[in-house]
């Protein structure tokens, strides 16, 4: 493997600006990347997704490791280095991406040129998926419906902990309902935000369920409007929150909607829903859908897990079990699709999203060195029948 351009490769990426919805630069740069590996095939899909597929000498079947290539944005004034540089200060790799995840987007890239063909059994397929930050896992999802998967590795960050499991996340809206009048007559109406004001004690204050595993649902308040704005003079009819709320496995809309109607608020009239999103691909292509996101959760003792950790093993890294809290396109491969899933990735979950984000460059070597035995050990006894696995020549 070779750790330097691996690192220059991954300092490229940094370079290019990729927020949601702008990521074609980035993309480009996989693209390229992936064909001076020698990848078998690559494309972008309908998406703006970038795909490469390793293809072994014997059948088997697919691995699909992911990566999302988007950012959230940075204020280079609150930096101490410049945040698109990809600047480098001692082992240390700076830059809007650098754990979120473009470092171990570059390193499974690497990984997955670097197995042996000749003892592969199957295919190793390489995503780095557009709008992850906005709508984890939907662009996930045409990659898994194109390529078809029996096993998925997301690369989020873990610090070297093998993940199972990983807490979902809902957009939930709440609007009061009230009755307008002049600010002079309060009397005479019913104060939406008041309403909401109590509306709001009692969803904060009705016990949350909780995992052993992925730990506990949590809702926080993230926004909040009241109707009409400006209100010059006038008592607001509407009032309209919007919360982030952290799932469980086996939480549904309907169940998260149906808590809510349940509760004991006297006559407050009021609405509650799951936000609907859509988002515009770079491509013109635009996904659509609620903003529910499932958790997810595989037991300990499943079998891609065990493969995996004899992969790592074999790589010289310890490991142990754990579970994102944060929402990952796993949301999408495990919590919808229910395809076995892991998480594995350098870096802490709480690099994501900071000022001065950083990765070791120890740790992206590393990643790839895992990502490689992980590759190995799940492909390299694994069987199948030879149309299955043969994907290079489908489209896309």
């Amino acid at each position: 493997m070779d750790e330097k351009r691996l690192i220059s490769f991954t300092q490229s990426l940094i370079r290019a600006h990729s927020l949601s919805g702008e990521e074609q630069e980035a993309v480009g740069l996989v693209i390229q990347e992936m064909k001076y590996l020698g990848f078998d095939r690559v494309w972008i899909d309908d998406y703006g997704s970038a795909v490469g597929i390793i293809q072994g000498r014997r059948p088997g079947k697919t691995l699909l490791m992911d990566g999302h290539c988007d950012t959230v944005s940075a204020n280079a004034s609150d930096w101490s280095v410049d945040p698109f540089a990809g600047v480098i200060i001692d082992d240390t790799l700076y830059g809007r991406g650098a754990a979120d995840m473009k470092g171990s987007l570059a390193a499974m890239i690497y990984a997955a040129a670097n197995v042996d063909r000749a003892t592969l059994a199957g295919a190793v397929v390489v995503s780095a998926t557009v709008l992850e930050e906005v709508m984890e896992g939907m662009a996930l999802a045409g990659v898994i419906k194109s390529v078809k998967p029996d096993f998925v590795i997301i690369g989020e960050a873990t610090n070297f902990l093998l993940n199972r499991a990983g807490r979902g996340r809902a957009e939930v809206v709440l609007e009061t309902i009230g009755k307008s009048a002049h600010s002079s007559s309060p009397q005479a109406g019913i104060c939406a935000v008041h309403e909401m004001l109590d509306l709001i004690r009692m969803v904060e204050g009705t016990p949350l369920p909780s995992d052993p595993v992925v730990g506990s649902a949590q809702i926080v308040l993230t926004d909040i409007l009241s109707e009409p704005y400006p209100g010059h003079s006038v008592v607001p009819n509407r009032c309209r929150v919007s919360y982030d709320r952290r799932l469980m496995p086996g939480e549904t809309p309907e169940s998260i909607l149906s808590g809510i109607k349940k509760m004991d608020t006297r006559d407050i009239q009021f609405t509650v829903s799951i936000m609907a999103g859509e988002e515009k691909s770079y491509t013109g292509m635009t996904l659509r859908g609620l903003k529910f996101f499932p958790a997810w959760k595989f037991e300990d003792d499943h079998p891609l897990l065990q493969s995996v950790l004899r992969g790592l093993k074999k790589a010289g890294i310890e490991t142990r079990l754990g579970s994102y809290n944060f929402c990952t396109n796993g949301s999408y491969s495990a919590g919808i699709a229910d395809l076995p899933t892991i998480g594995f990735g350098p870096g802490f979950e709480t690099d994501a999203h900071t000022v001065d984000e950083k990765m070791k460059i120890s740790d992206i070597i590393k990643a790839a060195n895992g990502f490689s035995g992980m590759v190995q050990s799940i492909l390299e006894s694994s069987t199948g029948d030879q149309e299955r696995s043969n994907i290079i020549g489908n489209k896309a």
